[in-house]
Order: C-alpha cells, then sequence, then structure tokens
C-alpha cells in the first residue's frame, strides 16, 4: 500500500498534463516500512529519453518509432540527487511515476523491462491533455506487475 496526500497527487497530474503529449516522469521519496510506503515528497524529473542513444544501445530496430511520447527515462544524475536528498531526510526513494500520454494508466512491456522491485510505479494516465485516471503498481515474486492499493489523504 502507498500513501500520498491529494496535494502531492495534484503535483503529479498537474505535471503529466503539463508535459502533454510527452510522458512526464518522476521520483516519490518518503518512508517505507515492511507494510506501507509514505510519500513525504514528490521530486519531478526531466524525461531524458533520446532515441539516437537508447538506438546505439538495443540496437537500430529497438529504438524505431520510440520517443518520449511513448517512452522516458531518468537521468541517472537526478536519481542520485534525489537519494542524496532523501538520506538527508532519513528518506528513501519510494516510488517513480510516469505518464501514459492517451494510453491506460497499465504497465507496458518496457515499464517492466526496467522496472526494480523495491520502487512502486505510479502510472498516470492522460487523454487529450487531461488526465484521466491514476494507478500504482508493484512487482509480484514472479516479476510481474500486481496493483498496489493508492491511499489519498486529504490535504
Amino acid at each position: 500500500m502507498i500513501y500520498l496526500n491529494s496535494s502531492d497527487l495534484q503535483l503529479i497530474c498537474e505535471y503529466a498534463e503539463e508535459i502533454y503529449p510527452e510522458e512526464c516522469c518522476g521520483l516519490l521519496l518518503g518512508k517505507n516500512t515492511s507494510a506501507e510506503k509514505i510519500v513525504t515528497q514528490v521530486w519531478p524529473t526531466k524525461n531524458v529519453w533520446n532515441q539516437f542513444e537508447m538506438q546505439q544501445i538495443f540496437g537500430n530496430n529497438q529504438g524505431e518509432n520510440l520517443s518520449k511520447k511513448n517512452r522516458f527515462a531518468i537521468a541517472p544524475k537526478a536519481m542520485l540527487e534525489a537519494q542524496k536528498a532523501a538520506v538527508e531526510q532519513k528518506w528513501t526513494i519510494i516510488a517513480i511515476y510516469h505518464s501514459h500520454p492517451d494510453h491506460p494508466a497499465i504497465p507496458s512491456e518496457c515499464d517492466q523491462a526496467i522496472a526494480w522491485e523495491q520502487y512502486s510505479y505510479i502510472i498516470i494516465s492522460v487523454e487529450n491533455g487531461k488526465v484521466s485516471n491514476y494507478r500504482s503498481w508493484i512487482l509480484d515474486k514472479d516479476y510481474q506487475f500486481e496493483e498496489e492499493y493508492m491511499a489519498i489523504a486529504p490535504s
């Protein structure tokens, strides 16, 4: 279960709408116990997906027709900065969020391929520039996504 307040969710949704038609992305910092994750700070990041670089990494055919409209990448430097800020507050990175422009809030094959077990993954569906849905996902023991309950507290 992941807990966040409505003002944090609103910040994430506004960012997703602002970046549309590209995917937005960011991190959620907070406290992680064995039973729950509590968001204490939203950390928006820049989507640094670069089609040319990805073609170099995955081969010429793998990067075709992939852009910031359907992929995201967070720079390692941004991850390190967020981790440093989290440690200073005795928090950790507990989730990664990103939007799916004009697609459902369901993990893609690419989302699954890059997922790490320790994080929740909040996906925001943005239809025609407006948030239509959001869902949180975690990896199960078989490395498959399963939906995670999101508790939204009033701000």
